[in-house]
């Protein structure tokens, strides 16, 4: 069994300190590299994309609403087309940097609430494809297994990882419950939970029931309580279970 450990990175900003990318790059094997909308700037970029290609990680675009200010976690009423160009804008934006390094840029995955609104709708994951397919075709789309996106992607000719999630729970619906901060976690019961995802395909709900779950790549988040110890116990438990850790070939 292979499976890829994704993190979302490079959410610093000016004189901001979010996260320890130089802690966790040895861990992964694909990042999520914020493109100044949510957090991140041209500088903090540029040096998350050469810390990946020193730890030979791929690079992915974590695109999100215009919402700096709240970290790309409110809703909003964007326009399919205000959507696709701010999509175009980030991707491209980070393509150019990872291109700079001698790198090819790996993958998307949507941050925050354009995450959960690609999931939901449609409209707006056929609008997110569009933008991928509009800059490089090979690119991989991370996203759950539950919800359309998956669908539309398939659909659209767009090659999809589906991801779970470490460090977030699970609603009885097997929606993410995303919070304006991560809450803490014991990393060895964090460890036990993704083996349990990754190997039986099973994971217990916010509402104690035992839901279907389907990822070939791991989440966790860099602004986790005690994030670096989550993802050291994560990676110690599935590499013990004979889970082999890589990134999707591109």
């Amino acid at each position: 069994m292979k499976v890829d450990i994704n993190v979302d990175m490079g959410e610093s900003f000016g004189m901001y300190t979010m996260g320890n990318d130089e802690a966790f790059m040895p861990y992964i094997t694909t990042a999520n590299v914020a493109c100044g909308f949510h957090a991140g700037d041209p500088t903090v970029m540029k040096k998350t994309v050469a810390l990946a290609r020193k730890h030979g990680v791929q690079v992915g675009a974590h695109p999100s609403l215009p919402d700096l200010q709240g970290f790309g976690r409110r809703e909003m009423k964007l326009t399919m087309e205000e959507i696709h160009d701010d999509m175009v804008y980030q991707i491209g934006a980070l393509k150019a940097f990872v291109e700079a390094e001698g790198g090819m840029l790996h993958h998307v995955k949507p941050h925050g609430s354009l995450y959960g609104m690609m999931s939901r709708s449609r409209e707006v994951s056929k609008t997110i494809c569009e933008a991928i397919l509009d800059i490089d075709r090979d690119l991989y789309l991370y996203t759950m297994k539950k919800g359309v996106a998956g669908e539309v992607a398939g659909e659209m000719g767009v090659r999809v990882v589906y991801e779970v999630f470490g460090d977030l729970g699970y609603d009885g619906e097997g929606n993410l419950v995303i919070t304006r901060h991560h809450d803490a976690h014991q990393p060895e019961a964090v460890a036990a939970r993704v083996l349990r995802m990754i190997r039986d395909r099973k994971v217990v709900t916010t509402t104690g029931a035992e839901i279907d779950i389907e990822g070939a790549s791991v989440c966790l988040h860099s602004d986790s309580p005690g994030a670096v110890d989550l993802l050291k116990a994560v990676r110690r438990s599935l590499e013990g279970a004979g889970v082999e850790i890589a990134a999707p070939v591109k």
